[in-house]
């Protein structure tokens, strides 16, 4: 079956570099495209589901703003199994200090120039391997400013309705972007902050085997 990956902000398919999926699983990578002026969210991620086969059964996995998307995806095409990885699965979940921040147009100051220079220094303090970290740095150089200012003012807009969709959720308790005591995850990964899909791969693949493993397709 196939499995489709959403990678995070200001991340793309190298982000999965150490996820594997359990035997009879085929991995496919969603690629971003280009979103429409004042696009909101849900309208994005149904354009981005055209990558998808939908006429198949098929899983699907979003990371950070990638699970968002999935969300959306999910409650049109209905995956046999959606799994959200350091993300939340409703906007409700955010923190209120986003909301807030949005009120009073604080978001904006998040500028992609200041979220890159964060990904880039903050590697300095942070456990991946020096091989990670060169990459984190290079999809950071890499993102595109006008998307990524889209999707902070997409994200700050989000509203995921009262639809109840199923799903599995993988968090880490020390997540900084989407923190733990506001969501409600299916499985926690002690002490694993948010890019814990480069230094705790390991726990992530083992849940991951146990819920695409133990599934009913």
């Amino acid at each position: 079956m196939k499995a489709y990956f959403i990678p995070g902000l200001a991340a793309d398919k190298r982000v999965f570099r150490h996820i594997h999926l359990p035997e009879g699983f085929e991995a496919h990578f969603i690629e971003w495209i280009k979103p429409r002026q004042n696009e909101s969210l849900g309208s994005y991620a149904l354009r981005l589901a055209e990558q998808i086969d939908t006429g198949q059964p098929f899983v699907l996995i979003g990371l950070s703003f990638g699970g968002m998307l999935a969300v959306e995806i999910a409650k049109k095409f209905s995956p046999k199994q959606l799994i959200l990885i350091a993300t939340v699965p409703h906007h409700s979940h955010l923190p209120g200090y986003y909301k807030k921040a949005f009120e009073l147009g604080m978001h904006r100051l998040a500028t992609p120039g200041l979220i890159k220079n964060f990904v880039y220094f903050k590697r300095f303090f942070t456990s991946e391997s020096p091989e990670d970290k060169i990459i984190i740095r290079q999809m950071a150089r890499d993102m595109d400013h006008a998307f990524i200012r889209w999707a902070v003012e997409a994200i700050m807009q989000w509203d995921a309705g009262e639809e109840e969709i199923e799903y599995f959720h993988i968090h880490g308790t020390h997540d900084e972007i989407f923190p733990h005591r506001y969501t409600r995850p299916t499985f926690s990964i002690f002490k694993a902050g948010h890019l814990m899909i480069f230094n705790r791969a390991a726990d992530i693949n083992t849940v991951l085997n146990r819920v695409l493993s133990n599934s009913q397709f």
